[in-house]
């Protein structure tokens, strides 16, 4: 599902105003589950599971802006596999300074180590071409901006969901909660990315032209982002540490890549392949470590 909305929207050369039609169909999809608990949940959510799902929309709308600007710039075939690897290494590195090192294991670093090193192989045309001009480009740039977002908002998730989990105040299951704070957040993002778009004349102009003529894809694209992500929110009530979940879900890097190049016809170098390939292994590591 997660490489499917990215072949959609690299498809329709996205902006910013792209995602935040996204952003507020799908919203608007998980609103049901906030106006079900409205009473009983809503006026119950602490003062900081707010802080949190506010910032995190920061981080997300970071996240979809930046995705917007290396789709436009380069292939989704490099861009995706670097948006999405990275913040395998950045959520562990945090993991670790906050103390939960323990949960990480020797496989998973190994695996971490694979994912980190294939990303450096996803730009190259050739295997002896690691020159700096080959990572100092938008396409590179954005998609690590991409990741850093993604990193955000993951590590800033999990934390709120803990929070709601603990709260003997709420009585409601797991999956419901999930789909409420990822309503709360989707908010947030629509916020920040309001913000983004229409400080800016061309981000004004792009918010019409998308209503006029790719608010259908636009919709679909928040619909399923929305699905995708809320599985991942409802998975981390399973997992004690964050940086599994967000390696795991990172199995959809070979899977867009492919994408990229069957669907979309970008080049498939040697480097790139072999790249993909090594992150695939890393990835393997890290969901089985």
């Amino acid at each position: 599902m997660h490489a499917g909305w990215n072949l959609l929207s690299k498809s329709r050369h996205p902006s910013a105003a792209f995602f935040l039609v996204a952003t507020l169909s799908g919203t608007l999809l998980l609103s049901p589950a906030v106006a079900l608990s409205w009473e009983t949940v809503v006026p119950g959510i602490s003062y900081r599971v707010w802080t949190l799902a506010i910032v995190s929309g920061a981080f997300l709308a970071l996240y979809f802006a930046s995705l917007a600007g290396a789709y436009r710039a380069g292939d989704m075939s490099v861009a995706y596999p670097l948006s999405r690897s990275s913040p395998v290494l950045v959520v562990s590195v945090v993991t670790l300074m906050l103390g939960r090192g323990e949960q990480v294991s020797g496989t998973c670093m190994v695996g971490i180590a694979l994912v980190v090193g294939g990303c450096f192989l996803v730009p190259l045309r050739q295997f002896h071409d690691f020159r700096l001009r080959n990572y100092w480009n938008a396409t590179c740039g954005l998609a690590l901006l991409a990741a850093v977002g993604t990193s955000g908002y993951s590590i800033l998730d999990d934390e709120a969901l803990r929070q709601l989990r603990v709260d003997s105040q709420l009585t409601i299951g797991t999956t419901q909660l999930a789909l409420v704070y990822g309503c709360l957040e989707g908010l947030a993002a629509s916020f920040w990315l309001t913000i983004i778009v229409v400080v800016r004349r061309n981000g004004r102009e792009g918010l019409r032209q998308v209503l006029h003529v790719n608010a259908r894809d636009a919709a679909l694209t928040g619909v399923t982002i929305y699905l995708t992500y809320s599985l991942v929110l409802i998975s981390m009530a399973f997992e004690n540490n964050v940086s599994y979940v967000v390696g795991f879900r990172q199995l959809s890097i070979p899977v867009g890549a492919t994408l990229g190049i069957l669907v979309l016809k970008e080049s498939p170098h040697p480097p790139k392949l072999t790249g993909v390939a090594i992150m695939f292994v890393g990835l393997l590591l890290l969901a089985t470590g």
